[in-house]
């Protein structure tokens, strides 16, 4: 923060009071929103007579932006936030002194206050209002990786990871055979954070060994009340399988064989239909009709104009 400005410095330092209004706000990185700093008295403000303040940080100040009566205010704002935070200079003549924030990081997470003075009432602070912004990204589905060629008499290791979430996450195993949460000292969890300011999270899991063993990897969000669960379970002493991936064996070829099936006996039914529709139509009638009328095998006959005559061959 440039503190280029002797008026700017004493209204930081202020120690003049007004009613403290407090919020919590929640967003997800990337996305925008809108901090509320609203005067709770409907009225109208002349521009010239405000001094409007949004600031970060308990002992060091930054500003996050600023409307100075008079004065050219960008200079003012902090590098990370020039381009990124907004006042409505048409809401402010109403009274709202809301800020909107663009494209919420992790570094977000903070408290901002927001303070209102009028030059006309001797810099007196007529509103100040403290929102704690609460910021949140969804963890990616846990990934478990079981021991590999386990064998008797050995320790089991399982490997859980999750990527680019925030804030940082609660980790769980779970016994799946009787659904309890295993011992925390079994585990052992380590954090990272990304270039992108979201934690990755590796755990591993030390078991002793036990055949058939089924547990379960809960990465928990409390700030967006996110719980993922994937379970793996070894077999007898080798081979893994993920119980929220695994398809039955030969499902796709039993479903081919259906399908066939089912085409063949639409085929043969869609042909037994045309056979009688044809019939029906041609007033020839069938062969044996023509006999007892005392037509000859070879007899001519007509047969309805409508119908084809590739039809009618067939009938005749």
């Amino acid at each position: 923060m440039r503190l280029g400005s002797p008026g700017l410095l004493l209204l930081l330092l202020s120690g003049l009071r007004a009613d403290i209004q407090e919020k919590e706000v929640r967003a997800m990185v990337g996305s925008d929103v809108e901090l509320s700093c609203v005067y709770p008295e409907e009225n109208s403000f002349d521009l010239n007579d405000l001094f409007v303040y949004w600031q970060i940080g308990e002992e060091q100040k930054t500003v996050v932006a600023c409307y100075l009566s008079g004065n050219d205010s960008t200079g003012y704002s902090h590098d990370r936030y020039r381009d990124r935070a907004r006042l409505s200079l048409d809401r402010m003549k109403q009274g709202d002194f809301s800020l909107h924030l663009y494209n919420i990081t992790p570094q977000d997470a903070q408290k901002f206050d927001c303070l209102v003075f009028r030059k006309s009432l001797e810099l007196t602070k007529i509103l100040q209002v403290v929102i704690t912004l609460h910021v949140a990204a969804k963890y990616s589905m846990p990934v478990v990786q079981p021991p590999r060629d386990p064998s008797q008499d050995k320790e089991l290791t399982f490997t859980c990871t999750s990527k680019n979430g925030y804030p940082r996450p609660n980790v769980y195993w779970i016994n799946k055979t009787n659904n309890r949460l295993l011992d925390e000292a079994l585990q052992n969890n380590t954090f990272f954070l990304n270039e992108r300011g979201l934690y990755d999270v590796v755990s591993v899991l030390r078991l002793r060994w036990t055949p058939n063993v089924n547990v379960g990897c809960c990465i928990e969000n409390v700030l967006l009340h996110q719980n993922l669960t994937v379970s793996s379970q070894t077999e007898t002493l080798t081979g893994t399988k993920d119980s929220i991936t695994e398809d039955p064996p030969n499902t796709h070829e039993e479903r081919n064989r259906a399908v066939f099936s089912v085409l063949a006996i639409l085929a043969v039914a869609v042909a037994m239909a045309t056979g009688w529709v044809c019939r029906s139509r041609c007033p020839c009638g069938s062969h044996t009709g023509a006999w007892r009328r005392g037509w000859s095998r070879s007899s001519p006959t007509t047969c309805d104009e409508n119908l084809p005559p590739r039809v009618c061959t067939e009938l005749l």
